[in-house]
């Protein structure tokens, strides 16, 4: 096995477990926060999964791991965007829950 497709099967589990709480909390309560949430965990798995096709060799046409590509810009994208969205919907989730717990 490659060690490319291995750290990103590896990365692919607790992506997949933060995907899942996403949804589950956006079922429980939809709100700004927890789409935030939800659309950032789905952009880590894209994120994830361009990592997995660029080590099967799937979609060579995307030109992963190539600069300027598709495939790079569809990574880089997914991983910014990933990566600022959940923690801000998380931070705007748990400062709303707490305030509402309090009662204010």
């Amino acid at each position: 096995m490659d060690a490319t497709l291995l750290k990103a099967l590896i990365a692919l589990v607790p992506v997949c477990i933060i995907l899942a709480g996403s949804i589950v909390l956006f079922v429980r309560a939809t709100a700004g926060p927890t789409v935030l949430q939800l659309v950032g965990a789905s952009c880590l798995v894209i994120a994830v999964l361009t990592h997995v096709c660029e080590a099967l060799h799937f979609m060579t046409w995307m030109g992963w791991g190539q600069e300027g590509s598709v495939g790079h810009y569809l990574d880089l994208s997914s991983a910014a965007l990933g990566s600022t969205l959940f923690p801000l919907g998380f931070l705007l989730h748990a400062l709303g829950y707490r305030a509402t717990e309090r009662g204010l």
